[in-house]
């Protein structure tokens, strides 16, 4: 995986996406901190280094997909974005999304998108805790016929037994995680440094990509130093 993408996603979501604080999380859990990877795969630029890095690592595993995809909602930005740059590269993946349910309407399917039986399919998520909603895909996407051949997480939380879990329904595909969340929560800290500046916003002067210091100018995770 290119280490200049995988660096700027990083600061890019300790910036954009990590806070600390006291948060109910969508499992009933309590925790001190909050990852919101929306505001990171949603962003022009974190759209764009979400894909290169997911595409990177679909490459590197070797899993030749025909179609990636998760369950809505937090699954959406990634697939988009993976889904574009690899038309880009001449190499198409597919995307599709997994309703939390059936429709009760029209063709009544929970299966958006991309609908080959057999294929070959790779299940994203943003953030795993729990692993609910990326075991609830995997199951989905077999059930309607895919093959699921990998598994994947922007952030890995590291908590409430996620990974076992994750790793149990998907076998025999691997799962893999792009951060830990102890990755994320360092990072963070490290930009609040007082003596760097910290921008929510801009672009670096020197090549155009998020910026993550504004000192001695708009600067990003390359060329901050």
């Amino acid at each position: 995986m290119t280490r200049d993408f995988r660096e700027q996603l990083l600061d890019l979501i300790a910036v954009q996406s990590f806070r600390l604080g006291s948060f109910t999380l969508s499992s009933g859990l309590q925790s001190d901190y909050y990852i919101d990877c929306r505001t990171t795969t949603l962003h022009a630029s974190g759209a764009e280094l979400t894909g290169r890095v997911f595409l990177e690592l679909i490459q590197n595993q070797q899993w030749q997909p025909e179609a990636i995809g998760g369950m809505t909602l937090g699954a959406d930005p990634i697939v988009s974005a993976v889904a574009v740059l690899s038309a880009q590269a001449k190499t198409p993946i597919h995307g599709f999304l997994v309703r939390k349910a059936e429709k009760a309407h029209g063709m009544g399917q929970r299966i958006e998108g991309f609908q080959e039986k057999g294929a070959r399919v790779v299940i994203v998520d943003d953030v795993c805790t729990t692993g609910s909603s990326t075991i609830q895909a995997i199951q989905a996407a077999r059930e309607f016929g895919f093959k699921v051949v990998g598994s994947a997480c922007l952030v890995e939380r590291e908590e409430a037994g996620g990974r076992p879990a994750v790793e149990q329904a998907a076998a025999p595909a691997a799962f893999i995680s792009i951060f830990k969340s102890s990755e994320i929560k360092t990072a963070h800290l490290k930009l609040k440094d007082p003596g760097q500046i910290f921008v929510y916003s801009g672009v670096c002067e020197v090549c155009g990509r998020p910026a993550v210091t504004n000192m001695p100018g708009l600067r990003c995770a390359v060329h901050r130093s």
